[in-house]
């Protein structure tokens, strides 16, 4: 096993618009890497602009965190 899967941790992550029952368990190394790893492969695009929020929970520790997504750049920012 490589030291960066040991550094993984597993996050619930769904889009703000779809709902928790649309959520996915994703394991990256922090609330960023797992919100992109989310949008890259499951995410719901939304009806209407490029963007996507997407609501990132840690599973060990409840912590959450919110990041907007714009889908045509990449570019990755706390809601706010």
């Amino acid at each position: 096993m490589t030291q960066a899967a040991n550094d993984d941790r597993r996050f619930s992550v769904h889009a703000r618009h779809a709902g928790p029952h649309h959520a996915r368990i994703v394991q990256e190394p922090s609330f960023e890497a797992a919100a992109v790893a989310y949008v890259e492969d499951l995410a719901i695009a939304p009806d209407e602009g490029s963007e996507v929020s997407v609501i990132v929970r840690d599973l060990d520790t409840h912590h959450e965190h919110c990041f907007r997504i714009d889908l045509e750049t990449g570019e990755t920012a706390a809601c706010g």
